[in-house]
């Protein structure tokens, strides 16, 4: 890994205004000229995203966690999974979720602003799932770009669509610990873990290991695993992430 940028929180412009425009952001663009565009952006590597004081390491949703594209994105194949994609959107543009994961893939690589075309499109024409995935990694963007307000506009929204789908609540109890406000996050955690029926985590990635890691520490607090959950906490007090390791410091101090 390389060596992360660590910025002070600034007057950033206002990402949660982007989200009151949605629907309307990209319209439809033919599928190769918005692929290209996406191809322009990013840094190549996530170890290099500058991070805020006040970024959160959120969790990332595919749409379609059964495809290959997505077996060979969570093994770490990122190229392998973008040629899928690439693949599968060559024969169907209408693929949303395959433009979804996708962007996902792109995140992952740290090419942070291709990922952002790629979602408002996916916002923009995708069905109510395909819009939820979209909104919540949006979501996760914002969260390790540091603007926290605009993140949680997101993943509630996310939510909002689809109230029996557990992946945005265990984004916003992952945004909620970071932020300091353990009552939201076990709250956000337990109706998660209600709605789950074992299959949501299973499409979740993660664009740096903090976050893996914190989810792991709630999941353990949640279980009554003290000895697991401390060892989460251990690890991320140590972490890149300078709002999480101060929150994992007072998990560990104890309520």
């Amino acid at each position: 890994m390389g060596t992360m940028t660590i910025l002070p929180v600034g007057a950033a412009s206002r990402p949660e205004d982007s989200l009151r425009n949605w629907p309307t952001k990209l319209g439809k663009l033919p599928l190769v000229a918005l692929l290209a565009l996406a191809a322009c952006g990013g840094a190549a590597d996530p170890s290099r995203l500058a991070i805020r004081e006040e970024s959160s390491p959120a969790l990332a949703a595919l749409a379609a966690p059964s495809t290959a594209g997505a077996a060979l994105l969570l093994a770490g194949d990122l190229a392998g999974a973008r040629a899928s994609y690439e693949a599968a959107l060559a024969s169907d543009p209408d693929q949303l979720a395959a433009l979804n994961d996708l962007a996902v893939g792109y995140f992952l690589d740290g090419h942070v602003d291709a990922a952002r075309r790629l979602l408002d499109e996916v916002v923009a024409s995708g069905s109510p799932r395909q819009q939820q995935a979209a909104l919540l990694n949006l979501g996760a963007l914002y969260a390790v770009e540091g603007h926290a307000t605009a993140a949680q506009a997101y993943l509630e929204t996310a939510s909002g669509l689809d109230l029996a789908r557990p992946e945005p609540l265990y984004a916003l109890a992952l945004l909620a610990d970071s932020r300091g406000d353990w009552s939201a996050a076990r709250t956000a955690l337990r109706e998660a873990l209600r709605l789950d029926d074992g299959t949501a985590r299973a499409g979740f990635a993660f664009p740096f290991r903090e976050g893996r890691r914190h989810l792991d520490a709630l999941l353990a607090d949640q279980a009554g695993d003290t000895v697991a959950a401390a060892a989460a906490w251990r690890e991320l007090a140590q972490g890149r992430f300078p709002a999480l390791a101060s929150q994992a410091q007072r998990h560990l101090a104890g309520p």
